[in-house]
């Protein structure tokens, strides 16, 4: 069966009540054997490393959802400490990473999507990351779903963008068109070293939440308008927790242009760990 044929059913599927539903089983406390029950064949269905984690048992997490936004073993993640290096955001795979094309980013082979679109129709913002640089993270069900800050970062501004919530899967993102522009996402905006630097955090199917370091749950609620907020007051450094997924989705990184390399030895499809190395500062 082709991919695309694959992927149809997700175009009909009910997406956000269907995450609704598996975000209300996430959040269960009671019954505590169902509750175990889920997490334990979760770890034994996506081979989960409880070694990472900084509490190991799995039966010691009072939630699914807290089960699945689990901290890591203090210190197993060291953080690039280089100034001039950019480190990785989180666990996960690279899906696409490079160069910004005028105003166009790679999502898969022969997909693109535009900044513009990304960034929720904000043209002025979209021209800040022109011929910029962009690196794409897909978190599989088995990796830390903690989100962190690549450099050092005062946080301007944050946006919610209501949207669908499509897999984010390599099969899905080489044959949904515009697939990170279409589904529902948080922007946040810093001012760094390296100027102005975006980090999106993608929702996807039966994702039940995405939430932040400084305002806490975001999605949901379940919203049709965007939102914005603006801030002059948080400030993080390299390697804090910037965000966290409820279920697995996708982080992309956008730099303004001429202002950071890319690593040499990145290769699209890597497993990437967060904390290293993946850029330097110009």
């Amino acid at each position: 069966m082709s991919n695309y044929l694959k992927t149809l059913p997700q175009y009909i599927t009910p997406q956000h009540l269907l995450s609704r539903i598996v975000g209300n089983f996430a959040a269960m406390a009671h019954p505590v054997w169902f509750k175990n029950w889920m997490i334990k064949a979760f770890i034994q269905r996506y081979k989960v490393n409880m070694a990472e984690a900084a509490q190991p048992d799995p039966e010691k997490y009072e939630s699914f959802n807290q089960f699945f936004t689990r901290q890591l073993a203090p210190e197993l993640r060291p953080i690039a400490a280089n100034s001039q290096e950019i480190s990785c955001p989180c666990d996960g795979e690279i899906s696409e990473f490079g160069q910004i094309k005028q105003d166009s980013l790679l999502q898969a082979k022969n997909h693109s999507y535009r900044l513009v679109e990304l960034l929720g129709g904000d043209a002025e913002k979209a021209a800040l990351f022109e011929n910029g640089s962009f690196a794409t993270f897909y978190l599989a069900p088995k990796d830390y779903h903690r989100v962190h800050i690549p450099i050092d970062g005062a946080l301007q501004q944050m946006s919610h963008l209501p949207g669908k919530l499509f897999s984010v899967n390599l099969r899905t993102a080489n044959t949904v068109p515009n697939l990170f522009a279409r589904n529902e996402r948080v922007i946040t905006i810093f001012q760094t070293a390296a100027g102005t630097m975006a980090v999106i955090l993608v929702g996807a199917m039966i994702v039940a939440s995405i939430g932040t370091s400084w305002a806490g749950l975001i999605t949901p609620p379940f919203r049709k308008t965007i939102r914005h907020w603006k801030y002059d007051d948080v400030f993080l450094k390299k390697g804090d927790e910037l965000g966290y997924f409820q279920l697995g989705s996708t982080a992309i990184v956008l730099f303004q242009a001429n202002s950071v390399d890319w690593q040499e030895k990145l290769v699209v499809g890597q497993s990437v760990k967060m904390g290293q190395t993946i850029a330097r500062l110009r």
